[in-house]
């Protein structure tokens, strides 16, 4: 390969050198790598026919140059002073002048280089780091030191809720929180109980309540209280979340206040332990077409309350199986035979004693894939009496004289402005995700920092994160952690901050942050047991905890397909209004800005533009997502228009382009996350952990563009130079990322006893 003799005879040779490296560097030869070098061999001047067949020889995907020759020609670029911007070209050029300083490149041959750098999608940066020494880490472990405060990125991340975060984690830090291995089921689900009962003697469970029943009115604490105990147990934190906030929540939300005052101190003490009784059998996700009956008795002033076929059974109720003596449950309310919709009430289930009360049948759902602590229930309603005041009436009642009233006229506004009180599951459960991800990932990147395989001859073992393909399996799911806190949060401030005109969009935001982020979790746990290798497959180190538990959050509070939908049916009634609301001048604006889009963003100059300032821009990936989410929402609306307007039913219209749908809604909920994360980086003052969270944001924007770089492609917004370039542009962001990766995952600051797993223990328990 590159005879030294032939090279002396002839120095331009040097010329190829740093590019035959670093396409060799991977051990593979593409055709569109040999097509570009054939190029390059024909543009160049002042070689010989000998030295071109010498050149082209040496392009043979099947004859790898010897690892001893690779060695050598990084040594040779490794002794030039090279600028900390130098280009691949650069390079080239300072290696051929070094054994000839009379060596000159025309115009033209400049710009063949040059041309043959960016369509190898090479990009300034990551060509000098290949041949620094600092490269050669990879054969010997890249040590974690952080080039940030971490004290400080942790303040970042905690915010203004510092103070009752290290509350938390101080109390699920206490040897009575230490993890246990049950021997039963029932162990299992009596632990969990004494937890929640523990956290309740803290005030955890009232947190969001009144003061008069215990608690602080605190709904964004509430949340914070979900999310660091998610750090520990995952069933009891879901059994937290029944009793203290589907089952608590639902009262105080859906109640008045002889509720509030009747039930809710109990249920924040955990004196009353109760249910969240929605989800039938048979209409899981379809909320309105429930079939669980409450018929009002106007004789005595009752409901019964009544469970007609198997599949209006209440089935999968946290609670139910064992604890639970009380529950919310939805029914359809019947006054002299007509159907008034999906109401809430108070239906006793047990006595203080656990035994079960007259017309209420409980199966145990049993063991579960995960969460099983959490004692989840079948319920059976056979004509069970309660009260009229048993109804929760904050949106309907029943007035003397036995008749229907609401202050909300629409029977359709009255149900959704009735759920859209319960969104805050919605966040609660993304949050609680969000968490377990970081869990697992400062498990797998303590794990990949520490664990060496393979190396090169006669050398030293290499840590298995300072692979390249490792690091792109762990630091984009790191960047993206990094992205969804930020976003979470946004979504928190703005529904705690909510108005009746926004209510809408929120309930949108949260359907789809939720569906984003635990699918999320579901991938990135996945990925995380599978870098861990056969230890991330031992109970002992925690993941198959955190991907067993964490697996249902697709499905709880609402499936995430379904609640996908919901977002891009959102979307589409904005759009809808936004053409409606519109004048002959708006219109013309809007197809004027249409056009701008297509000369700023959609000419050669830009779709071909691999520059490394261009691809980092957080205005080009800004750009580039909403360039995404507007076509793809345009695109549907004009695919649901033509079905309809050639007679299809509404119904089927929908049907017919769910696929799309759901484009639509991760388009929308990617540039939502984007969005929020470069706003947090430019509201920042302090500059310490100002330049590692540009990096994360650049990293998640262009992977993700990297993930969808197919239907950018088609679309003509970028050309294959430009993502190839991309590719490589992520891959420079996890080498450069990876140096801070265990501080960034120190940053979450989980407490050591809830890590738990001895292939990341620091320091001991």
């Amino acid at each position: 390969m590159l005879q030294s003799t032939l090279i002396k005879k002839q120095p331009r040779l040097y010329l190829f050198i740093p590019f035959y490296y670093t396409l060799w560097e991977d051990a593979v030869l593409t055709p569109s790598e040999i097509r570009v070098m054939h190029q390059l061999i024909t543009e160049v001047k002042g070689i010989g026919n000998e030295e071109r067949a010498f050149l082209t020889e040496n392009l043979n995907p099947q004859k790898a140059p010897a690892s001893k020759t690779l060695k050598s020609w990084r040594k040779e670029v490794q002794k030039l002073d090279l600028g900390a911007t130098a280009t691949l070209t650069d390079i080239s050029l300072a290696l051929a002048k070094k054994y000839d300083p009379e060596i000159r490149l025309s115009d033209d041959e400049m710009q063949s280089f040059l041309s043959a750098e960016i369509a190898l999608g090479i990009v300034g940066r990551e060509a000098r780091f290949i041949f620094t020494k600092g490269h050669e880490t990879l054969t010997g472990e890249q040590h974690a030191e952080s080039n940030f405060d971490i004290s400080e990125m942790t303040a970042l991340l905690n915010g203004n809720q510092a103070k009752l975060i290290n509350k938390v984690k101080t109390v699920i830090s206490d040897p009575s929180f230490a993890f246990i291995e049950y021997q039963s089921l029932e162990e299992q689900r009596e632990q969990v109980l004494l937890w929640c009962k523990a956290l309740a003697d803290q005030g955890f469970g009232s947190w969001a309540y009144p003061e008069f029943a215990g608690g602080k009115g605190d709904m964004e604490g509430y949340f914070t209280i979900m999310e660091t105990l998610s750090y520990h147990d995952l069933s009891m934190v879901i059994k937290f979340g029944v009793q203290f906030g589907l089952w608590g929540m639902s009262v105080y939300f859906l109640g008045t206040q002889k509720h509030h005052r009747k039930y809710l101190q109990e249920i924040g003490s955990l004196e009353l332990p109760g249910c969240f009784a929605m989800t039938e059998t048979g209409h899981g996700s379809n909320v309105r077409g429930l079939e669980t009956t409450a018929t009002y008795n106007h004789g005595n002033g009752t409901f019964s309350i009544h469970t007609p076929n198997p599949d209006a059974r209440k089935e999968y109720i946290g609670n139910a199986a064992l604890h639970g003596q009380m529950a919310t449950v939805f029914a359809k309310l019947i006054i002299n035979d007509e159907d008034y919709g999906v109401n809430a009430f108070i239906v006793p289930l047990r006595d203080p004693s656990g035994n079960l009360l007259k017309g209420v049948r409980i199966t145990d759902c049993g063991k579960k894939m995960g969460l099983n602590g959490v004692d989840n229930g079948v319920i059976y309603f056979d004509h069970v009496i309660i009260p009229k005041e048993n109804m929760l009436d904050r949106f309907s009642s029943i007035n003397k004289n036995g008749e229907f009233e609401s202050t909300i006229s629409s029977d359709n506004k009255r149900f959704f402005t009735m759920l859209g009180t319960l969104v805050g599951g919605r966040i609660g459960i993304p949050r609680s995700a969000l968490s377990a991800s970081k869990t697992g990932l400062t498990i797998a990147i303590r794990y990949g920092n520490r664990r060496k395989q393979f190396g090169p001859v006669g050398g030293e073992e290499v840590p298995i994160l300072n692979y390249r393909m490792h690091q792109r399996r762990l630091i984009p799911p790191l960047a993206t952690v990094y992205a969804l806190h930020f976003s979470l949060k946004y979504l928190t401030t703005r529904y705690i901050q909510q108005s009746e005109e926004d209510a809408q969009e929120i309930e949108a935001l949260a359907a789809g942050l939720k569906a984003y982020t635990t699918w999320f979790a579901t991938s990135t746990l996945q990925e995380c047991r599978e870098a861990c290798g056969g230890k991330g497959y031992l109970s002992e180190n925690r993941i198959d905890d955190l991907k067993n538990d964490t697996d249902v959050y697709t499905t709880f509070e609402g499936d995430n397909v379904v609640l996908m939908q919901l977002v891009a049916k959102n979307r589409l009634t904005e759009f809808r209004q936004e053409f409606s609301d519109m004048n002959m001048f708006t219109v013309f604006n809007y197809i004027a800005n249409q056009a701008k889009v297509s000369i700023t963003e959609k000419n050669p100059m830009v779709t071909r533009n691999t520059d490394e300032s261009h691809l980092l821009d957080l205005d080009f990936h800004l750009s580039a997502f909403r360039y995404r989410e507007r076509a793809i929402l345009s695109s549907a609306a004009q695919r649901i228009k033509r079905h309809i307007d050639d007679g299809m039913d509404s119904f089927d219209a929908f049907n017919v382009v769910q696929h799309h749908l759901v484009n639509v809604s991760q388009a929308y909920i990617e540039r939502v996350i984007l969005e929020n994360f470069q706003r947090k980086i430019q509201d920042m003052t302090k500059e310490s952990c100002k330049t590692i969270l540009t990096q994360l944001c650049q990293l998640f924007a262009l992977f993700t563009i990297e993930k969808n770089r197919g239907w950018y492609l088609e679309q003509g917004y970028m050309e294959g130079v430009k993502t190839k370039a991309i590719r490589k542009m992520v891959n420079q962001l996890c080498w450069d990322i990876r140096k801070d990766a265990i501080s960034l995952t120190d940053a979450f600051d989980i407490p050591e006893s809830c890590i738990a797993a001895p292939i990341a223990i620091r320091k001991k328990l």
